[in-house]
């Protein structure tokens, strides 16, 4: 069985043990995936026959006037309790505050439902272990927080909403925002203890993750559609064992990513649909020493059959990349024709980061005209970061091995371009079979890169 490996056998086994004996209803799932490297099996958790908990027994109210904190929160314990359930919210609005999971627990959202979530800070506190960009601090939960949990999960036809009235005002970056920012690096570059970087003030306004899932293993998130998010939508955070499936994303505000791996492994994502005012899909892995320290590579991780419909790239790999990234491997995805997008593929780092990204694979992709071209790679992107911090230590990024494989695109100004280190250049890009109709200008931009391949494109 190709990628079924021994280990992967064994920890499948044990899962299975553990569930049996905590409870004969909770049962798991191996997805077996194949990908152009040695894919462990996923694990995932299965709800199918599991005891269910309506919110409604546990007092919820339908409407946009009270909140249902408290009642999704006693059902979360219960069925966490019982060894495992799924709370369900039946068709109708249904108001909430933060939903912080336990294990063992489904999230079922029937057909016609909305879990309206809160735009009021006060509801995403007290402060909790999470992140901002790549740096651990303690902020305001995500609107859904699950940490050190096992076997959970979203599902359903239902609809996650976030109001924005109140984040959309934090999208703008004022001095005392940049100010906390700049706090927030200091304490992370000198490896100050994460307990001391308290975020929660009146103006730092670190706009929360919609859903993070921190340190988690055995997550299955599918069915569900999300609208609207503060800041990024989907985010494993050193999770193992993750599959998004059949998920409609939409959220054009400010730092909307669609899905932000950050230090996980062992992911899956497929047949999903984003339509983002950021990236589709941005693999990340932590910010200079916040990550060295952590030192988890995010690593393993296939997406398959998804549609973008709208999004800066299709896929990002950085720039919070310290932890490194490799194994990655996007398959048959879309780009919609009216969609305004820069590149395809853009891997970005710059002298503070470190890491590495290796072994990033990418075919079969169709998409209209590209801003800038189909693929990109840069090594000094540091945005506002340039003057507002200085550089602490500097490690250079190694980028190898990149593999592009039948692409096709109506218009782009370049098909690729890459700019290296001279101190490290790239090294090891294959490109093969990418066609556009029309090429606006150079096909090839390149500085500092070592064994670039390809074949004759076919362009007008």
């Amino acid at each position: 069985m190709k990628n079924f490996s021994f280990y992967s056998l064994i920890m499948a086994l044990t899962y299975l043990l553990i569930s049996c004996k905590e409870n004969s209803s909770l049962k798991i799932k191996e997805v077996l995936v194949d990908a152009p490297f040695n894919m462990p099996s996923i694990i995932i958790p299965d709800f199918t026959d599991i005891k269910k908990f309506s919110i409604t027994d546990f007092g919820a109210v339908a409407g946009d006037k009270v909140k249902n904190t408290l009642a999704i929160k006693k059902a979360m314990e219960e069925a966490n309790q019982a060894g495992g359930g799924s709370i369900v919210v039946p068709a109708g609005e249904w108001l909430t505050g933060k939903i912080h999971f336990k294990s063992n627990v489904n999230l079922h959202l029937e057909k016609g439902s909305t879990l309206l979530f809160s735009d009021d800070p006060d509801d995403y506190l007290p402060p909790v272990h999470t992140t901002w960009e790549g740096m651990e601090c303690y902020n305001y939960s995500p609107l859904i927080y699950a940490y050190e949990c096992e076997n959970i999960a979203i599902t359903g036809e239902g609809e996650l909403k976030a109001k924005m009235d109140v984040w959309e005002t934090w999208f703008s970056r004022p001095p005392a925002h940049m100010n906390s920012l700049k706090r927030l690096y200091t304490l992370a570059s000198e490896n100050s203890p994460v307990e001391e970087r308290q975020m929660v003030n009146d103006s730092s306004h670190l706009r929360p993750q919609f859903i993070q899932f921190n340190r988690c293993e055995n997550v299955l998130l599918e069915g569900v559609s999300i609208r609207n998010s503060p800041f990024w939508v989907i985010h494993p955070f050193l999770s193992k064992n993750v599959v998004i499936r059949k998920v409609n994303v939409f959220a054009h505000g400010h730092n909307n990513d669609g899905v932000d791996p950050e230090m996980s492994q062992n992911m899956l994502i497929e047949d999903c649909v984003f339509d983002q005012g950021d990236d589709a899909i941005a693999v990340k892995s932590g910010r200079n020493q916040d990550a060295w320290r952590l030192n988890t590579p995010s690593k393993n991780i296939v997406i398959r059959n998804c549609h973008v419909k709208n999004g800066h790239q299709l896929l990002a790999i950085g720039s919070e990349l310290s932890g490194g990234v490799e194994n990655v491997f996007m398959d048959n995805c879309t780009v919609q024709d009216d969609a305004s997008m820069f590149h395809l593929v853009f891997i970005k780092t710059n002298e503070r980061r470190g890491g590495y990204v290796k072994n990033i694979h990418v075919q079969n992709i169709k998409a209209d005209k590209m801003r800038e071209g189909i693929m990109g790679i840069e090594t000094d992107v540091l945005y506002q970061w340039r003057d507002l911090v200085p550089t602490y230590e500097v490690r250079l990024t190694p980028i190898k091995d990149i593999y592009l494989t039948n692409i096709k695109a109506s218009k782009a100004n370049f098909i690729s371009r890459i700019d290296g280190q001279e101190e490290l250049p790239v090294e090891n890009v294959f490109l093969e079979n990418i066609t556009l109709d029309s090429l606006l200008g150079e096909k090839y931009n390149h500085g500092n890169v070592n064994n670039f391949k390809h074949d004759e494109q076919n362009m007008r």
